[in-house]
């Protein structure tokens, strides 16, 4: 049976300009012109006898029956990529990844020579940077980053949400701890956030305000840590970047005591999920985190 198949062309066009609702965002992410989509849109409508998009003043808005058919037509073409990549036998490509520095140098960069095992046509661009890339704008294919509050982002992706304890070099802290407000004799390491100590305080059991000195050592985390493993301080941090050191006799846990203050969450771009090479990495992030999601405090 023959099959009435509109341009795929025309389809592509729609498809990217119907996710964005934007015909300059939909050229940006095919790499042609705006009015190459604008004359694809308008043959496919004049091909199916109906308006797809309604203009507005700042841009486009997709009409009823527009809606119903990007519904159809998005999964349609992701089958027909999908297809493609499985007939592929290399998904060579760049993935460019923007990280929270912590998390970069603590859990990712330690472990990419095994992604590289498994997949060593595709190459890894890695930036650490506390200025996290917009996926949106195309800056990076992966973002990863700390969130405080679960939903912030709607469309971030839960990596690890491990509690935070409080973390030293061995030999620093006399253990067992006879009283958790032992720890306010150390120097505290103290990153973003001003009151995580004096959370953690809290959950120990200790509420007097005064326990948690004024004067503390405030950097960013991934400098508070380089501290913490010098033996010159006491940080709390979770054990998906301290299980390394940890089993190395780098660093030791002080306390059972731990609370969660947020998570590592992972952002992917609109145009960068539909490629074969992001999806592999992104996979192999989701199951490699998996023991760090929900630990028990």
């Amino acid at each position: 049976m023959s099959r009435r198949l509109p341009p795929l062309n025309a389809l592509r066009a729609f498809e990217a300009a119907g996710r964005h609702e934007s015909f300059s965002r939909a050229a940006e992410e095919l790499g042609v012109s705006h009015s190459a989509i604008s004359r694809h849109v308008r043959g496919l409508e004049d091909r199916l006898s109906t308006r797809l998009f309604r203009d507005l003043a700042r841009g486009v808005q997709l009409t009823v029956d527009g809606a119903a058919y990007l519904e159809q037509i998005t999964p349609a073409l992701d089958s027909i990529a999908e297809a493609t990549d499985r007939v592929t036998e290399q998904p060579a490509g760049v993935v460019m990844v923007n990280s929270e520095p912590l998390f970069a140098t603590k859990w990712l960069i330690p472990r990419l020579s095994e992604f590289h095992a498994a997949h060593p046509e595709i190459e890894i661009r890695l930036e650490g940077s506390r200025w996290l890339a917009d996926v949106s704008r195309y800056e990076a294919d992966i973002a990863i980053r700390f969130l405080k509050v679960a939903g912030s982002d709607p469309d971030a992706v839960l990596l690890s949400n491990a509690p935070l304890h409080p973390f030293a070099a061995p030999g620093l802290v006399d253990l067992p701890l006879a009283r958790p407000r032992d720890l306010a004799r150390h120097t505290l390491m103290r990153d973003r956030s001003t009151g995580t100590w004096g959370v953690w305080f809290a959950c120990a059991g200790e509420h007097d305000p005064e326990i948690v000195p004024s004067i503390g050592w405030r950097m960013r985390s991934y400098l508070a840590y380089e501290v913490t493993l010098a033996g010159q301080g006491v940080f709390l941090t979770s054990s998906e970047v301290t299980c390394l050191d940890v089993a190395a006799g780098r660093l030791q846990r002080l306390s059972d005591v731990g609370f969660r203050e947020g998570g590592y969450y992972l952002l992917l771009g609109e145009g960068a999920r539909r490629r074969k090479p992001v999806r592999l990495f992104r996979d192999w992030l989701m199951d490699r985190t998996a023991p760090h999601r929900d630990e028990p405090i």
